[in-house]
C-alpha cells in the first residue's frame, strides 16, 4: 500500500523528529514483547514432549493424567512430581523420590535402565502475574536471581506483573482513547458546523455531564454490577469524550464560513461529507495536540482507581495496585522504584510519540 504525497511528507517530518522516532521504536519493542507475555512469564511450560507427543500447556489445558499422574485436574507444572513424571516418562518412583529420579533422568538412566526422556521448555520467567512463589523468607522479598525485581506482599513475582500490567494498561488506554476520540470529534464537529441552537443545547449538556462526579458513578456501578475490564472501559469512555469537543468545535466554528466550505455547499455537497472529508483534516492538528494529555490522563486515571481499590478486578495485573503495595510496604523500596520507573518510561515514550505525530500533521512545522 503506497502512501499519498501528503502522508509521505508527514512520515518524513515524524522521522526527522529523532526523539519521537526513537521513542516509537523503543515503545514498539516493549509493547511487542508484552504481547507475548504468556511466552515470557508463565508458570506453565511453553512446550512439553512426553512419549513422543507434543504439548503446548501455555495455550491448552492438559490434565495430570496426560503425563502419567492420578488427577484429572490441570497439571501443576511447577510441582517437582509433575516435572519428574514428564522427564522420566511417567515412572511410579516419581511419587517417592521425585528429585532423585529427576537427577537420574538427566543422565537418561533410572534404576540402571535407559529411558525415553521427556522434555520441558520453560519461559524465561517461570511465574505468571498471579503465581504465588515459594519463598524461604517473608514476603515481600528483595530482588535476587530467581525474582529479578523481587516479589510483592503476596509473594507474586514483580517483573511478571510489570509485563502483564504494562500490556493491560496500554490496551485499556488505546481502547478508551479510540472510542472517546470518535465520540468527541463527532460531537465537536456537529456543534461547530451547525452552530445556533444545536451548539447551545450541546454546550449545556456537556456542562451538566462534566460536572457529574465520575468517581461516585464508578463506585456505585461497580457495587451493583461488579468490577470488570469492559465496564471500566465503558465508564471511562463515557466520561472521557468531552475532552476533545472544545478544540474540534472551535476549529469547525472557525472554518465553516471559509471559501472552500461555501464552495462545497454551493456545489451541493452534503453536510456530512463537508464536515468529515474537507473540514476534519484541517482540525486534526488541534485534535492530535490533545491526544498525549488524553492518553496520559487515562493511564493516570486507571492507576488512581486501582490504587483506591475501585479499578480493575483484584485478579488483574495492575500497576496501580503495585503502587498501593509500595505505599503499604515502605520497607520494600524495590516496589516503589519499579512502579515509578514503569510509569515514567511508559508515559514519557507515549508523550514523545504523540508530540511527533502532532508536529507531523502541522504543515508549519519542519525539522532539519
Amino acid at each position: 500500500m503506497r502512501l499519498s504525497t501528503l502522508n509521505q511528507r508527514r512520515w518524513r517530518n515524524f522521522k526527522r523528529n529523532r526523539r519521537a522516532f526513537w521513542s516509537l521504536i523503543v515503545f514498539s519493542v516493549l509493547f511487542g514483547l508484552s504481547l507475548f507475555a504468556e511466552l515470557l512469564a508463565n508458570d506453565k511450560p511453553i512446550y512439553v514432549q512426553y512419549h513422543g507427543e507434543h504439548h503446548f500447556p501455555v495455550y491448552k489445558f492438559y490434565p495430570e493424567t496426560a503425563f502419567g499422574g492420578d488427577f484429572r485436574t490441570e497439571a501443576i507444572y511447577r510441582d517437582v512430581e509433575v516435572q519428574c513424571l514428564i522427564v522420566s516418562g511417567g515412572l511410579e518412583d516419581c511419587w517417592d523420590d521425585p528429585e532423585g529420579v529427576l537427577d537420574d533422568a538427566q543422565d537418561g538412566v533410572v534404576a540402571g535402565e535407559a529411558i525415553e526422556k521427556g522434555r520441558i521448555i520453560w519461559p524465561p520467567i517461570r511465574y505468571s502475574f498471579n503465581t504465588i512463589a515459594d519463598l524461604d523468607g517473608p514476603a515481600p522479598s528483595a530482588p535476587d536471581g530467581e525474582h529479578l525485581l523481587g516479589t510483592d506482599d503476596t509473594a507474586r513475582d514483580v517483573l511478571a506483573r510489570v509485563i502483564y500490567g504494562f500490556r493491560l494498561s496500554i490496551f485499556f488506554t488505546l481502547i478508551v482513547t479510540f472510542f472517546a476520540s470518535i465520540i468527541g470529534v463527532i460531537a465537536g464537529a456537529v456543534q461547530g458546523f451547525f452552530g445556533g441552537w444545536v451548539d447551545l443545547i450541546f454546550q449545556r449538556v456537556i456542562e451538566i455531564w462534566t460536572s457529574t462526579p465520575q468517581l461516585y458513578i464508578i463506585i456505585i456501578l461497580f457495587a451493583i454490577l461488579g468490577r470488570s475490564f469492559w465496564l471500566l472501559v465503558f465508564l471511562m469512555t463515557l466520561f472521557g469524550w468531552p475532552a476533545l469537543v472544545g478544540v474540534v468545535r472551535a476549529e469547525f466554528l472557525r472554518a465553516r464560513n471559509l471559501e472552500y466550505v461555501r464552495a462545497a455547499r454551493a456545489l451541493g455537497v452534503s453536510n456530512w461529507k463537508i464536515m468529515f472529508r474537507h473540514m476534519l483534516p484541517n482540525a486534526m492538528v488541534a485534535t492530535v495536540t490533545l491526544l498525549p494529555f488524553i492518553i496520559t490522563g487515562t493511564i493516570g486515571s486507571l492507576a488512581s482507581l486501582d490504587f483506591l481499590g475501585f479499578g480493575l478486578p483484584s485478579s488483574a495485573p495492575s500497576l496501580g495496585e503495585m503502587t498501593l503495595q509500595a505505599k503499604q510496604n515502605l520497607q520494600a523500596p524495590w516496589l516503589g522504584f519499579t512502579a515509578f520507573f514503569t510509569f515514567a518510561i511508559m508515559l514519557s515514550l507515549l508523550v514523545f510519540i504523540f508530540e511527533g505525530v502532532r508536529d507531523a500533521f502541522d504543515p508549519r512545522k519542519t525539522f532539519q
